[in-house]
């Protein structure tokens, strides 16, 4: 076990001693847990250290600027100059994430057209 987790558990064994753990707002209750599956176990907690703290893995940050961008995309007029400036922008990030071995099927929005067409009751 590494240190952070032997001190978080140290806290916790001390908080449930003087019962600040009893009676809190969830109780019972199944907990939503991120997906860590796909990190390494060693590797787990320093990852969601990082994550709490607001820093994202490069590919992951790239993936969210290219989210940005594509909804850029949407709202611009397609005979404007910036258009293609940003179209150009979002095809080399498509590139990167490719080569860092990531879909991108996320910026096509297929997706989300068949959740919608399916929960809109249309299939």
């Amino acid at each position: 076990m590494w240190l952070t987790d032997q001190l978080a558990e140290q806290h916790i064994l001390a908080a449930q001693k003087k019962g600040e753990l009893e009676n809190l707002p969830g109780s019972g209750e199944p907990l939503r847990l991120d997906d860590d599956s796909h990190v390494p176990a060693e590797l787990r907690s320093a990852y969601r250290l990082l994550k709490n703290s607001g820093y994202l893995p490069p590919e992951l940050a790239l993936r969210r600027e290219a989210l940005q961008l594509s909804d850029l995309l949407s709202g611009l007029d397609p005979s404007e100059e910036r258009y293609e400036q940003c179209s150009k922008q979002l095809l080399l990030m498509k590139m990167k994430l490719q080569q860092a071995g990531m879909s991108t099927d996320f910026l096509a929005g297929d997706y989300a057209a068949g959740l919608n067409k399916r929960f809109s009751g249309a299939e």
